[in-house]
């Protein structure tokens, strides 16, 4: 049984279908927005429709943006020999918020997933192919997800760029800053051991 009218309702349905979104956070999200007034209203839907007419793919990395190419790539100070790669475009922010990383990137779109049906076709790996026939490239560091995808992703393309007589990284991973040895999982320990550098 509805509580709602059927536009509240309509509305609370909408914001459900955001991801993370329970349903408790959208009837907030449902009466937050009424609640306002219809210029806030006006602005927030005029923003949502901006960004999906002003964005686009950069046709160089694949990053989203109001330019093509992308301000990443159109910057001449960065280090056009190294290439990172990342499944998504929200990893490129959380790389740059480091503010360590130089190079440039290349967004996969994804990661090879053959039990969901995801190929190597059906992310940016040709693409990313392509931009290492120029001579430039010395190497490419592989920052996909420690997940069982983000792995096997990683493992197909060193397979393919290795031949190609490009250096190719893998990020690190283990236990996060702050964390406690008695609480890291054993694949987290593991990956933080292999990954060990001398002092």
């Amino acid at each position: 049984m509805t509580y709602y009218s059927p536009s509240i309702e309509k509305l609370v349905e909408a914001f459900e279908r955001l991801p993370s979104i329970g349903h408790k956070t959208a009837v907030r999200l449902a009466f937050h927005i009424l609640d306002a007034t219809t210029e806030e209203t006006e602005e927030f839907v005029k923003a949502i429709q901006d960004a999906k007419t002003n964005l686009k793919y950069c046709s160089k990395c694949y990053n989203i943006s109001d330019t093509d190419p992308c301000p990443i790539c159109a910057n001449n100070k960065r280090d056009e020999s190294t290439i990172c790669v990342v499944e998504d475009v929200k990893d490129i922010i959380a790389m740059e918020k480091t503010h360590e990383f130089k190079g440039v990137y290349h967004v996969l779109h994804g990661s090879i997933s053959p039990m969901n049906g995801v190929g190597p076709d059906d992310i940016k790996l040709k693409e990313l192919l392509s931009r290492l026939n120029s001579e430039i490239t010395k190497e490419i560091i592989l920052a996909t997800n420690p997940r069982v995808e983000g792995e096997a992703t990683a493992m197909y393309i060193s397979k393919l760029v290795k031949p190609l007589g490009i250096k190719v990284t893998r990020i690190a991973h283990g236990i996060p800053v702050g964390g406690d040895l008695e609480y890291t999982d054993e694949i987290t320990l593991t990956k933080a051991l292999e990954g060990r550098r001398e002092l």
